[in-house]
């Protein structure tokens, strides 16, 4: 049996030597002999056939086998890993005296850039940014505004709806609306944002644009403070040489109303094909807060006084980078994107 012992010893030990031994092979070596099964095991199952004065040397002697081939397992997965280790390092090395690759840096996007332009502007006349909900109550898009279920009003601004009682807004006034619900006067704020009407898409309509719509309520505001806050943007905007013209309107949420234009800052109020020849162009519409969208929102008119006013973001940027249809602001054509 001893031999047989030294025998297993000198067979396992070269097999767990051998260069071609890998993770694999050095398991099955182990389960070949020291399983179960084993070939080790299976003399260990026969020592009771030897005599008890011989019984304890071969026990000695099959612990030392099972130590030596246990010893040498270890060596050997422990010489693998460091092996994979160093076959890894080697194919994953790196030369950090290549140049690296240049990363594309890309920029803002056109409506973003006449936004933040016009955020600016009007932050320097001490309005603040006010933001709301897109998903909003019809009671805040529609009736807190002055228009009521089933104004004719309504069908200009047509828009979706989730319910019959909550849509997707129409325009940024209920941040209007909500600001005066919980803030007393004075109140300046500017409120830019998404908002979504059912209008087919063509060169000057979209389903989804943007506005920026301003609200300012105090005691002693007139319509000269409105005119004099939008001519000082228009010139901002536009260029100091820019004139700013009042046309009467109607708007359900402001009485008196105004349509506002600006001189045309191509021609300079001569006519050409930006202005259609009329030396103007429409960019917005204002007036004074009516005095029943106030006291909605539990501000006392005979108190207060305000003036509102909305613009799209991208009527100003069209304008301003002469952009002849509203598509191309959504359409992801990295080629006019690049332009700005």
């Amino acid at each position: 049996m001893k031999e047989t012992l030294n025998r297993i010893k000198a067979e396992a030990l070269e097999a767990i030597a051998s260069p071609e031994t890998d993770d694999a092979a050095l398991e099955a070596l182990r389960i070949k002999y020291l399983g179960k099964k084993g070939e080790l095991t299976a003399v260990l199952r026969g020592m009771g056939q030897l005599s008890p004065e011989e019984r304890p040397v071969v026990g000695q002697i099959a612990n030392e086998v099972r130590a030596e081939i246990e010893s040498a397992i270890t060596e050997k997965k422990a010489t693998l890993a460091s092996e994979a280790l160093d076959a890894k390092l080697i194919s994953e090395k790196l030369d950090v005296t290549v140049p690296g690759k240049k990363t594309k840096v890309g920029h803002r996007h056109p409506l973003t850039l006449v936004q933040r332009d016009m955020e600016d502007i009007f932050i320097g006349m001490g309005f603040s940014i006010a933001e709301g909900p897109e998903v909003e109550y019809d009671y805040y898009n529609f009736q807190a505004l002055n228009i009521p279920e089933n104004h004719p009003a309504r069908d200009t601004q047509d828009t979706f709806y989730i319910t019959d009682k909550i849509l997707l807004r129409s325009q940024t006034s209920p941040v209007q609306a909500r600001t005066m619900e919980v803030q007393k006067p004075p109140i300046r704020i500017i409120s830019p944002g998404r908002v979504y009407r059912s209008d087919a898409m063509d060169a000057t309509h979209s389903p989804l644009f943007h506005q920026m719509e301003g609200l300012v309520v105090d005691k002693g505001i007139t319509m000269g403070d409105l005119k004099g806050m939008l001519e000082t943007f228009a010139k901002t905007e536009f260029g100091e040489d820019t004139k700013v013209r009042f046309r009467p309107h109607h708007f359900p949420f402001t009485e008196p109303s105004a349509e506002v234009d600006i001189s045309c800052f191509m021609c300079g109020g001569k006519g050409c094909r930006l202005c259609k020849g009329e030396g103007w162009i429409e960019i917005l519409g204002a007036g004074m807060v009516h005095p029943n969208v106030l006291r909605n929102c539990g501000i006392d008119p005979e108190e207060y006084s305000g003036f509102a006013f909305g613009m799209g973001v991208e009527r100003i940027a069209m304008l301003k980078y002469h952009v002849g249809d509203i598509r191309h602001f959504y359409d992801n054509d990295v080629r006019f994107i690049e332009q700005f």
